[in-house]
């Protein structure tokens, strides 16, 4: 019992000092022993904080693997130079610390370097050049990897882009990947668009558009072209394509050449002799000439260096020769071209055409549509126009020469000759123009000069106005307006005057078959060779009518009752054979009384031998053909008076009725008053519906 409580006593005694060992803390500490730092700090940079226990002190171990890169300033634990991630990515230090009861702790302090990017990509070669041929194939590299990988001290992945700093060249080369700076052929080369260019390379240590900061470096590549065989010969001229200059189209060439006649020179030919070219300048091989088709006749041969074309004999024929002419290479047959040439044949021309006139003035208003026809000077109703003779063509009018103005750009020529505008003329003023005709088929030309003076718009002028165009075509509309209505009164005035005669002579003209067909009754009772004393006067009547109407020469006789008697007649009898002696005529006159004088008929059927103051009409039916006596015998055509008929009731009332209304015209006029008024000459007379003509004796 003594025991246990002994031992008791013992542990409650040395309780405290046991809590007091177990107590016992290192005198410093610090708040991160690992810390992170980056890149290119400066001097004094503080790293850590250190906490330090009274009594205690605390050092950097000299031993620490890096201890040169830190200091202590009191409390704080700093970098004492600066750090590149790329030579030291770690450093090491150690704290001691130490108490003056020999107390020592030991601190470990890991500082971890962080990266920064601060280096730029590095080139082996910043410039370089290339000389690449035109042929090279397409996808052949031109630049090999090797030469143009750059390097980064940061270790980043570099990231490539490749640009051409000369324009028209974009397309052309490309590098193989992004990350591959390798460069390759994209697409087939042309010396003819572009014979160098420059290639820039870039290198990034971040992708393209990236939001980082990003380091660049740069390698310029010099590519220059060498021109290649690569095109075959061009026949000048010729024309490039729009879309590719590597290829140009050649025209055909024409000449002319006289049927039957061998020409000792080279051909003449358009638009030029024949001749090619390497396209490849640089190189310019050598080219020569061949005949290959269209020649079956041997009549042409070719030269083969100058090209040049010449004739071995006549052609005879005046058909055209269609020659195939090819040009090659001398050093490559598989680089050739063939051209077209058209030989016409043609007969010769011994004379040139030629202008008459040296000179040809015309005129022209200024603000005229395109296309306005030049009038000649001094006549603005004629266009003017130009003409070359040729003595080859026995009217001089060659229909073969065009014509075609040089040194202008305001008018031209039509192919018949004509000038015509081609702009719209601003101002006025005097242009000089050189005319040219020529002969499509012989080639020969002609020259003239044209003057054409340009003046201003044509306006009339008065003292207070100028009248303008519309103006000038309401006064038109006005006259013309006025004129229409003098005509019409012209118009009725005429047709109160004469428009009975005018009916009476259309209805003449209506053809009998209208009314159908007619026969006079009167012509019957003329057969009987007694005619009563009442029909005899009404046929002298008619008669002084008839002679009244002679001279007149006006208008056809007119109807009446006496007219009606003698249209009883056959057609082919009506008309009357009309005899005037003036001489016996006058003789009669003195003979008998004044007051004895009187109408005598002349349509009798008749004969009175012994009175010679009678002129009469007999028909052949009466008359004896041997009786001595001068007179007009008229054929009786019996086998037309048959066909005759009588007209309509209708329209001979209304001859009648037009006959009345003139008669006494028929009244004043007798034979011998007739004597004094007609021409002592014969006087032809037609009547109606007859063909028959009656002349007096001077004329038979």
């Amino acid at each position: 019992m003594a025991g246990s409580r002994w031992l008791l006593t013992s542990v409650l005694f040395l309780l405290p000092f046991l809590r007091h060992i177990s107590a016992q803390e290192p005198g410093c500490s610090v708040n991160n022993s690992k810390p992170r730092v980056e890149e290119n700090n400066h001097p004094g940079y503080v790293v850590t904080e250190i906490h330090v226990e009274p009594g205690f002190r605390v050092r950097i171990d000299p031993g620490s693997p890096d201890a040169a890169f830190f200091t202590l300033q009191g409390s704080e634990l700093q970098l004492s130079q600066s750090v590149d991630y790329e030579e030291d990515p770690l450093l090491l230090v150690y704290l001691v610390c130490e108490s003056p009861a020999g107390q020592r702790d030991s601190l470990e302090v890991l500082v971890t370097i962080i990266n920064v990017n601060d280096n730029s990509p590095e080139f082996k070669e910043t410039n370089l050049t290339k000389v690449v041929p035109e042929d090279t194939k397409v996808n052949a590299t031109i630049v090999a990897r090797e030469e143009l990988s750059a390097s980064d001290a940061d270790l980043d992945t570099i990231f490539y882009q490749l640009t051409a700093a000369v324009p028209g060249t974009d397309g052309y080369f490309a590098i193989r990947g992004v990350n591959n700076p390798e460069i390759y052929l994209q697409k087939a080369l042309d010396y003819e668009k572009f014979k160098w260019t420059t290639l820039a390379l870039y290198a990034r240590d971040r992708p393209v558009g990236s939001s980082e900061a990003t380091n660049t470096a740069t390698a310029t590549i010099h590519v220059i072209l060498e021109q290649a065989d690569t095109r075959p010969p061009w026949f000048l001229p010729c024309t490039l394509l729009s879309t590719d200059s590597s290829i140009c189209i050649s025209s055909p060439y024409t000449g002319r050449v006289n049927i039957s006649e061998q020409a000792t020179e080279p051909l003449v030919l358009e638009p030029g002799p024949i001749y090619a070219v390497d396209p490849d300048y640089t190189l310019n091989e050598k080219i020569v000439y061949r005949l290959v088709g269209g020649d079956t006749d041997k009549v042409f041969s070719v030269d083969a260096d100058t090209g040049n074309l010449t004739m071995n004999k006549p052609a005879t024929s005046p058909d055209s020769y269609l020659l195939q002419v090819m040009a090659t290479q001398v050093n490559n047959i598989q680089k050739y071209s063939i051209v077209t040439v058209e030989i016409k044949v043609i007969n010769k021309s011994d004379h040139a055409p030629y202008f008459e006139s040296r000179s040809y003035n015309g005129t022209v208003s200024v603000g005229l549509a395109p296309r306005s026809f030049v009038f000649k000077a001094g006549d603005p109703s004629s266009p003017l126009m130009i003409t070359a003779a040729d003595e080859d063509f026995p009217d001089k009018v060659n229909p073969n020469v065009e014509y075609y103005l040089k040194n202008s750009t305001d008018f031209m020529a039509t192919r018949d000759g004509f000038i015509l505008t081609k702009v719209v003329l601003q101002t006025p003023g005097t242009v000089t123009i050189e005319a040219v005709g020529k002969d499509v088929v012989s080639l020969q030309e002609a020259s003239t000069v044209v003057v054409v003076e340009v003046i201003p718009p044509a306006a009339v002028t008065s003292p207070d106005k100028i009248y303008t165009a519309q103006d000038m075509g309401i006064l038109g509309g006005t006259l013309a307006a006025v004129l229409l209505i003098v005509l019409v009164c012209l118009g009725v005035m005429l047709y109160k005057h004469y428009g009975n005669p005018v009916k009476y002579l259309i209805r003449k003209k209506v053809p009998k078959e209208t009314f159908g067909g007619y026969q006079n009754q009167s012509y019957k009772q003329d057969e009987h060779p007694e005619v009563s004393t009442k029909e005899q006067e009404t046929a002298a009547n008619g008669s002084a009518q008839l002679i009244a109407c002679v001279p007149q020469q006006l208008a056809p006789p007119r109807p009446s009752s006496a007219a009606e008697e003698t249209g009883s007649l056959p057609r082919a009898s009506v008309a009357s054979t009309v005899i005037f002696d003036q001489k016996e005529k006058e003789e009669e006159v003195e003979k008998e009384p004044e007051g004895e004088k009187e109408v005598k008929s002349i349509l009798k059927t008749d004969r009175h031998l012994a009175d010679d103051g009678y002129k009469a009409v007999w028909f052949k039916t009466d008359v004896d053909p041997d009786g001595g006596e001068r007179v007009e015998v008229i054929e009786d055509n019996a086998a037309d008076s048959d066909d005759d008929s009588d007209q309509d009731l209708q329209e001979e009332e209304e001859e009648e009725d037009y006959a009345k209304a003139d008669h006494h015209r028929g009244l004043e006029v007798s034979l011998a008053s007739e004597s004094s008024s007609l021409p002592a000459a014969g006087v032809r007379v037609t009547m109606p519906h007859t063909d028959a003509v009656t002349e007096d004796e001077s004329d038979l």
